[in-house]
């Protein structure tokens, strides 16, 4: 049976279409659901091997980016997101969606060995204006830390050439006080950086994404959604068939997440079966 993966949107959203496609080619069965109708029934996110917060300007980004759909979240559907996690879900939170994730207390998450916890906890990063006080729309290289325990860039093969990815916002700049930066490099939970030529927004260490202690919370400002395709790269045309073999950065994200929550399933059955 294929993992089932589970979108969720909310008005304002508009990079859903492309999260469904990212899974779908990743081997999954998807189903988009509005958060309000979630929120009347949580208890359906059980049903889900996979989940993501796509990107957008959710409830119009009104007051801040993504802070709208956080405070629902919060206040309906995060115990049950909690719950998810802590039987081995991956999730995804790219762009609107890490804005969300980071002020509805996904992310960083609890500490490592910590269980997660029925109520959210206050933020304690943020994701600020850019530095160039601009929204800015550009692709920008990355890098992958060696030593990430993110189950979606860990191992991630790509080239000079093929490391990039597309970024759209103005408000991505990753801060948060030296403390709690320095315990998410030594814990492994910087999961992607800007290339040192595109650190354009200002963000604290160049972080692009982290992720939670577990690995499986996955958030980022880039959108490794819109580049499933080689064809997708800005200079395709220029790549050689060699650069262009196997597939493209985002996909192999998502394909790297599908594998982890194929296997976490077969063992969960192994262990149900013994």
């Amino acid at each position: 049976m294929k993992l089932k993966a589970l979108v969720i949107t909310a008005p304002g959203s508009n990079c859903d279409l492309e999260l469904c496609e990212a899974f779908t080619l990743a081997g999954c069965e998807v189903q988009s659901e509005l958060l309000v109708r979630l929120s009347r029934d949580p208890s359906q996110i059980d049903r889900f091997d996979l989940i993501g917060l796509p990107g957008g300007f959710s409830y119009g980004d009104d007051i801040a980016a993504g802070r709208i759909m956080a405070a629902l979240i919060r206040e309906s559907i995060y115990p049950a997101l909690a719950a998810a996690i802590q039987r081995g879900v991956p999730m995804i939170t790219p762009c609107n969606g890490f804005q969300i994730a980071v002020q509805a207390g996904l992310l960083p998450g609890p500490a490592a060995g910590e269980p997660w916890s029925s109520v959210p906890t206050e933020p304690c990063v943020a994701l600020a204006q850019n530095a160039t006080a601009r929204f800015n729309d550009i692709w920008t290289t990355m890098e992958i830390p060696t030593g990430t325990r993110c189950v979606w860039t860990r191992g991630l093969e790509t080239t000079v050439d093929s490391a990039v990815l597309p970024c759209a916002h103005g408000e991505g700049r990753f801060v948060a006080d030296e403390e709690t930066i320095a315990l998410l490099e030594a814990n492994g939970q910087i999961a992607v950086r800007y290339g040192e030529r595109d650190h354009f927004n200002g963000s604290m260490n160049r972080i692009a994404g982290i992720c939670d202690s577990t690995g499986l919370v996955f958030g980022l400002m880039p959108h490794p959604e819109r580049y499933l395709h080689w064809t997708q790269h800005p200079r395709w045309t220029r790549l050689s068939a060699a650069q262009r073999s196997g597939d493209a950065p985002g996909l192999q994200m998502f394909k790297n997440a599908v594998a982890h929550a194929s296997a976490a399933r077969n063992a969960s059955g192994a262990r149900a079966n013994s």
